[in-house]
């Protein structure tokens, strides 16, 4: 490659190189430095001590496992539901009809599938009221109330809205596996699901690896559905790593604890993406 040829792609890259600079490494350098001072108009160097309280404080700690619990709960449902209904919707009549009724809410903002969901958890809401007509009392429970009943019922409403753009991904790498392989497979004696398992599946990993990463990402910063619908309450038990920055920061004024779980979960939610992707192209080769 020659000089002009190198400056040529520099220049072309340089636009875009620039403007992630100035629009994310710009902003983290500064909140990285600020994590290293306390809070105030004019606060002392603190070294790590943002961080280590970070491990100290149970509130803290707490919106730590609270984060991990959404990671799990938004790969096992969302990710799972969207490959099971988009297979299982692929080659029916009716298919299009139960995928409009999936991918509807996902046009929906978090906020109001929030307020929706409120109406419909709370002490006397009409999931409580609905169990107790239908003579099931015992089940009936302070959904939003309680820790990790708090937590996992705002995964459920996340998930009934971000399970359609899984189905819509999904159902394209459906569309482009080859009829071919799954003929050939039928023809051999494996059924339905020996099909999907050994030969569809394996075909939509580019798709799967896309559909996971961006679930990941979304589920590490997990804000508006759980801020409308108990502002992480009671008692911040409710809260994500993305709920506690935004406290620490804007409403408590301690910037500088703010800034040190910024960093910590930029840094859990570059790590993840990095090793899935990483560990998926490797496979892959």
């Amino acid at each position: 490659m020659t000089v002009r040829a190198a400056a040529s792609r520099a220049a072309f890259l340089f636009p875009a190189v620039g403007c992630v600079a100035v629009v994310l490494l710009t902003p983290f350098a500064i909140t990285f430095y600020r994590s290293f001072f306390g809070e105030g108009i004019a606060p002392e160097f603190t070294g790590l001590a943002n961080y280590a309280q970070m491990f100290r404080d149970p509130i803290l700690v707490r919106s730590l496992v609270n984060t991990l619990i959404w990671v799990v709960g938004s790969l096992v449902l969302p990710v799972g539901l969207g490959l099971a209904i988009a297979a299982m919707t692929n080659a029916t009549r009716w298919g299009r009809w139960a995928r409009l009724a999936v991918v509807l809410p996902y046009a929906i903002s978090g906020s109001a599938v929030a307020v929706v969901g409120a109406f419909m958890l709370q002490t006397n809401g009409a999931v409580n009221q609905l169990l107790t007509a239908a003579g099931l009392d015992s089940l009936t429970a302070q959904w939003l109330l309680l820790w990790p009943q708090n937590t996992i019922s705002a995964i459920l409403l996340s998930t009934w809205q971000s399970t359609g753009v899984a189905v819509v991904l999904f159902l394209v790498g459906l569309q482009t596996v080859p009829v071919e392989t799954i003929e050939a497979a039928a023809l051999d004696g494996a059924d339905g699901w020996k099909r999907f398992r050994h030969v569809t599946f394996p075909q939509l990993r580019a798709v799967t690896v896309v559909v996971v990463g961006i679930t990941l990402a979304n589920a590490l910063r997990a804000f508006d559905v759980i801020w409308v619908l108990t502002q992480g309450g009671p008692a911040r038990s409710s809260e994500t790593l993305a709920l506690s920055m935004y406290r620490e920061t804007f409403l408590l004024q301690d910037a500088g604890q703010g800034s040190a779980i910024a960093v910590v979960l930029t840094i859990v939610v570059v790590g993840a993406s990095w090793i899935y992707l990483r560990s998926n192209l490797r496979s892959s080769r």
